[in-house]
């Protein structure tokens, strides 16, 4: 007998193909959210999506509330309550990359209210997850909160996004598969509660990017579809689990701590690709995935040693001994790694040299 409820909140619509940053208005109306929006972009997606689309808005005889923000701070939180707060809206709206959509959401989520999803660019899983992701200080903070009560995904502009942004979304996605293995070790180990829907979903997002990593070039709207399709999937996996475990484990732990070590080095996405080469190396030695992963985030251009992440050896080798004292979260890293056995992991893999 089940001894609890289990509430799965996820997206109502998902809209995603060429030219549907015009629906957008279209999928408002159908979600019937009435009142004012508050659109939340930053500078470059603001002259993309954010204006044209209020452009649709005001010609409908509503007049949006916009803000753009610079970073994704919990400042910048704060700044669009107050401006919601102020200009009595009814609704978010992030329009842009991971900052917009995790600032928009995790405002929505103070404040209440519904939100939905603009992404500009196929950067990360936030576009459609129950998790925002803020810097604090010299760390990076992953938070619960609500997700988009709709997406809509203009492959067209997500196509014309730089193209790192788009790699370091696979490279998010990829590393799914060590994001479940720590997470089944951590539920034999630690009885951490376990989804068999969620890991599997999971896992498919990143044998859909393995599978085609060949097909994943720039410029490409197809390219862009099958990204925005796995980000997708990935986010609906975590909405799913009620935690952001299917898609973080020990790569993403070595990631925050690169942050600490090496702020704005390398792209979140890239750092977790690389983390991902060295812990699948870990659950399943030197004839395990860890070279799928390796060859997979090659083939699309996203980094694979320290080097290609404009980060030194040493710095590598001290985020694999020291990752594991972020948070309580239990990985294959387990209590730590000494420096010895780290920089073998990372020089087995090819990380460092």
């Amino acid at each position: 007998m089940f001894e609890k409820s289990t509430w799965i909140r996820l997206p109502r619509n998902v809209v995603v193909g060429h030219g549907v940053r015009n629906e957008v208005l279209d999928v408002i109306d159908d979600l019937h959210l009435q009142g004012r929006p508050l659109f939340v972009t930053s500078p470059t997606p603001r002259e993309v999506a954010a204006d044209p689309i209020a452009a649709d808005f005001e010609a409908a005889g509503i007049e949006p509330a916009m803000v753009t923000i610079e970073k994704a701070t919990f400042d910048a939180v704060e700044r669009v309550i107050d401006v919601a707060e102020a200009e009595d809206v009814s609704y978010l709206v992030g329009i842009g990359g991971g900052k917009a959509i995790d600032i928009a959401k995790l405002a929505s989520h103070h404040l209440n209210m519904g939100f939905c999803s603009v992404p500009t660019a196929a950067s990360h899983d936030g576009i459609v997850s129950n998790r925002g992701s803020v810097p604090n200080g010299d760390s990076r903070h992953s938070v619960a909160a609500e997700p988009p009560l709709a997406v809509v995904a203009d492959t067209g502009i997500l196509a014309d996004a730089p193209w790192e942004l788009t790699t370091a979304g696979c490279a998010d996605i990829i590393s799914n598969y060590t994001a479940v293995m720590d997470w089944r070790l951590a539920n034999r180990l630690q009885d951490v509660e376990f989804s068999e829907y969620a890991a599997a979903l999971s896992e498919m997002t990143a044998e859909i990017l393995v599978g085609n990593a060949d097909l994943i070039r720039p410029g490409l709207e197809e390219s862009a579809w099958v990204v925005t399709k796995a980000l997708m999937s990935s986010g609906v996996a975590m909405s799913i689990a009620g935690s952001s475990r299917p898609a973080s484990g020990a790569e993403h732990l070595f990631s925050h701590q690169l942050d600490r070590l090496a702020p704005g080095a390398a792209l979140h996405g890239h750092q977790v690709g690389v983390g991902s080469i060295m812990t699948a190396y870990l659950h399943q030695g030197e004839d395990g995935l860890w070279r799928d992963i390796r060859d997979a985030l090659a083939s699309i251009d996203a980094p694979t040693t320290a080097a290609e992440l404009g980060i030194d050896d040493e710095t590598i080798v001290e985020a694999l001994t020291t990752c594991h004292e972020i948070r309580d979260r239990y990985t294959i890293l387990g209590n730590g790694m000494n420096e010895r056995a780290a920089r073998d992991v990372a020089q087995k893999t090819g990380v460092i040299d």
